[in-house]
């Protein structure tokens, strides 16, 4: 049944009609890191100081030329933008080919698994603005979630690695609300959906992943009481240009 609240969206169940609006979601929603993490790089202090020390070298090397300077740095600039970019467009391309390829056979065809996309009123038509994923694992060791899932993108484990029973988990993802709707509920709504269908199917908790650069997504995750229990820098890029752009993902649960 669909869930309500002051701000009048509901949340519901993917359809495929919903197909064209959530793959546009998702992408915006991948790719919208990618200025926050450029700029979260840049200004890191060692960043700054190659920055700085590049540009000089072009000012020398081109006979006090202050374009030469800028040339330099930008050319600096573009490079850790590039990196950044490769990381966040290699994570989208791995889902789009993976869960992503075909919703309604890896989500709604398997009850372990859900999908679910937040409706709001735009001006008299109801508009798709957000949407949520979980995919349940039984009985499945989560090392070869990250091997085989998502692409290897994560090894190691966590203080919450065994659970009671048959170790089964909820894995949250594809978490993205639209701008004009954010700070109004709406992503506290989607996660709540979440946890209460992993309460639903049995499952001893429920883990996510998200990338440092990610500071607002984190807060509401810790908010609901997930703890990071593991991170580390592979991505599905370079391993190069996670080094460069400075991004991490962590992994947090939430016990059930």
């Amino acid at each position: 049944m669909a869930q309500k609240n002051n701000f009048q969206f509901s949340i519901r169940e993917y359809g495929p009609s919903d197909e064209h609006v959530v793959m546009s979601l998702f992408r915006d929603g991948v790719l919208e890191h990618v200025y926050p993490a450029f700029f979260k790089a840049m200004s890191h202090p060692d960043h700054v100081g190659v920055a700085l020390s590049i540009s000089m070298a072009g000012y020398v090397l081109g006979g006090s030329s202050y374009f030469q300077a800028l040339l330099f740095g930008s050319a600096w600039a573009g490079l850790i933008y590039y990196c950044c970019h490769e990381i966040y467009q290699g994570y989208m391309t791995r889902r789009l080919s993976t869960d992503m390829a075909d919703i309604q056979a890896n989500y709604l065809e398997n009850p372990d698994n859900g999908f679910w996309v937040a409706e709001a009123d735009v001006n008299g038509q109801c508009k798709v603005v957000g949407m949520v994923a979980v995919k349940g694992e039984r009985g499945r060791e989560e090392g070869e979630r990250f091997d085989g899932w998502n692409g290897g993108a994560m090894g190691g484990g966590s203080e919450f690695a065994q659970d009671a029973d048959d170790g089964s988990y909820g894995e949250m993802s594809h978490m993205v609300v639209v701008f004009p709707w954010r700070r109004k509920n709406l992503g506290s709504q989607l996660t709540r959906k979440a946890l209460d269908f992993c309460k639903e199917r049995g499952y001893a908790r429920l883990v996510l992943d998200s990338s440092s650069p990610q500071t607002a997504a984190i807060s509401l995750y810790q908010k609901f009481g997930f703890a990071q229990t593991a991170s580390h820098s592979n991505t599905h890029a370079n391993r190069w240009f996670a080094k460069l752009a400075r991004i991490t993902v962590m992994r947090m649960e939430k016990l059930i």
